[in-house]
């Protein structure tokens, strides 16, 4: 009997976590294009990669089109809530197919440690939003030395 050949990345294939991720990504897209709008008063949820380093993390969200005005920041101890609206452009010709995603927006997470509310910063650059949210000093990481 053969067995199944792995073609691609085998770090990717080998990481269950990036696969479900890859597929949650996929039906994700699949309904918002089947029924863009069912969803709902949130509308959709953006792109975003979490880092976290020794000091903080930081927060890459995905918002073309979007503009200062239009993007909300909340956080309520160690919950981060991002939320906004992207216009919808005006049409004057047939829309033939629509790919790209608009109105309402809300992006949430629940980081690992306790943060600093007061020292979070966020900048929009190029349609990226760029949160830098500071553990706080409880939180942090302390590498201690063997004397």
């Amino acid at each position: 009997m053969a067995l199944p050949v792995r073609r691609g990345n085998e770090a990717e294939a080998a990481n269950p976590i990036s696969e479900f991720d890859r597929l949650t990504q996929q039906l994700s897209q699949l309904f918002d294009q089947q029924w863009p709008s069912a969803g709902g008063p949130e509308g959709f949820t953006p792109l975003a990669d979490v880092e976290e380093t020794d000091d903080a993390y930081l927060l890459e969200i995905e918002l073309p089109g979007v503009k200062k005005k239009d993007i909300e920041i909340d956080i309520e101890g160690r919950r981060v809530v991002i939320s906004g609206e992207r216009p919808a452009q005006r049409r004057t010709g047939w829309l033939r197919r629509q790919a790209r995603s608009w109105g309402r927006f809300r992006y949430e997470i629940v980081l690992g440690t306790d943060i600093d509310e007061d020292g979070v910063e966020a900048t929009l650059q190029d349609g990226v939003l760029q949160v830098r949210v500071p553990k706080s000093a409880a939180g942090r990481r302390r590498r201690i030395s063997v004397k």
